[in-house]
């Protein structure tokens, strides 16, 4: 139990610095906007070079990534991460911070696989969804202490800085990482099998494909709002730029305290239970937020609950996707399943980047289109869900 722990310690650091690296981005968004002459409508395409960049990698190093020590593959990516994330920060316009962004994706990518298919290698499944929420518990502390961190030096420093500050932690995180997770070899074990077609295999099975477009769903649902959501607080509902940060802190605080509580219900109640719950709150909240004129709540009320419910929805599938591929192909699943999430997150980006429009006081126009579509995609979630844990069932998947 304790190298589960500790386990478990570090790849929720990696991973707080992979999401930190990725989210940092979007509530910097206005300030990208005035420092490099980047149109506030358009902020979601830099969002999506990053994830097309993942996609890309995922696919391409899908049949790689099961053929090595997991520990090292996953310093090698947290590396490159790390140093994308600087360049960055050396941007000069739109055109260099998307060849920055591209650098960080395809390294974030697989790392994320990587570390998700650590926990699954290293935790049985009946902790697994204990387990899960607190390595997601990540993106909460990302939220409590990355993000209004990060928006606090851009105020007080230069935007460029909150850039530095994470590549540098992402080092310091790599080489701990490295230096402290056991080697995790177990995959290699036993005869050398073809990955791509044990990919192949699994591309037939029912559950291995309902769960990835149950990734597809949640990944459009949540992305067609989430790059443009820092823009719409700040010029549509006029929320001050100076408490933004303190936004993102309560947000996250109450995230992660959900998150501590989601995980063992997971292995309790299943997590149909938890998707059908997250996605009746997701569609409630939208459907208050964005689509009424204006909302019925104020927005410290709409925002931290809408970061709780996608909790909700994120850990519920997480927790069942560890279930779907066997061991010897788990990392290269996952690296696949990112790219499906991160080809997901782009396109909804830059589809919602394309309806919106912003007014000169930077006010975003269309944006109850933009998120009646998101709800609609999210509703589907919970059917996907259903129907892989019935082919889960059928095909006696545990571990």
């Amino acid at each position: 139990m304790r190298s589960e722990r500790a386990t478990i310690f570090l790849v929720g650091a990696v991973q707080f610095v992979n999401i930190l690296d990725f989210m940092m981005v979007m509530p910097l968004g206005p300030d990208l906007s005035r420092a490099l002459a980047l149109p506030v409508d358009k902020i979601g395409v830099v969002g999506g070079a990053y994830t097309l960049a993942a996609a890309v990698s995922g696919i391409a190093l899908a049949p790689l990534l099961d053929r090595f020590d997991r520990r090292a593959a996953l310093a090698t990516c947290m590396a490159l991460l790390a140093v994308g994330t600087v360049l960055g920060g050396l941007a000069v316009d739109m055109t260099t911070l998307i060849i920055a962004r591209v650098v960080a994706g395809a390294a974030g990518g697989p790392a994320t696989s990587l570390a998700l298919s650590i926990v699954a290698d290293v935790i049985p499944p009946e902790r697994r969804g204990r387990a899960m929420g607190a390595v997601m518990g990540a993106f909460s502390i990302a939220s409590v202490l990355g993000v209004p961190a990060g928006l606090e030096i851009a105020r007080l420093l230069d935007w460029r800085a909150p850039f530095f500050a994470v590549g540098g932690v992402g080092l310091l995180i790599t080489g701990l990482a490295a230096w402290a997770l056991p080697p995790l070899r177990g995959h290699l074990s036993g005869t050398r099998r073809d990955t791509w077609s044990d990919l192949l295999a699994l591309g037939g099975d029912r559950a291995s494909w309902t769960a990835v477009a149950t990734t597809a769903a949640l990944t459009f649902s949540g992305f067609m709002v989430i790059p443009n959501l820092s823009a719409f607080i700040q010029f549509n509902l006029a929320w001050p730029r100076d408490h933004l940060g303190s936004l993102y802190m309560v947000g996250g605080v109450l995230s992660f305290g959900a998150l501590r509580m989601l995980g063992p219900l997971i292995d309790r109640v299943g997590v149909l239970a938890l998707s059908v719950a997250g996605t009746l709150g997701f569609l409630l909240l939208g459907s208050a937020w964005f689509v009424s004129s204006p909302p019925p709540l104020p927005v410290w009320v709409l925002f931290p609950v809408m970061m709780i419910v996608m909790s909700a929805r994120n850990v519920a599938h997480q927790t069942q996707m560890s279930r779907v591929p066997p061991p010897a192909t788990r990392a290269a699943f996952q690296s696949l399943n990112s790219a499906v999430q991160h080809l997901s997150s782009a396109a909804a980006a830059m589809l919602a980047a394309a309806m919106l429009q912003s007014l000169p006081d930077g006010r975003l126009v269309h944006m109850g289109r933009v998120a009646t579509l998101a709800l609609c995609v999210a509703a589907l979630a919970p059917l996907l869900v259903a129907s892989t844990e019935r082919a889960l069932r059928r095909r006696g998947a545990g571990g």
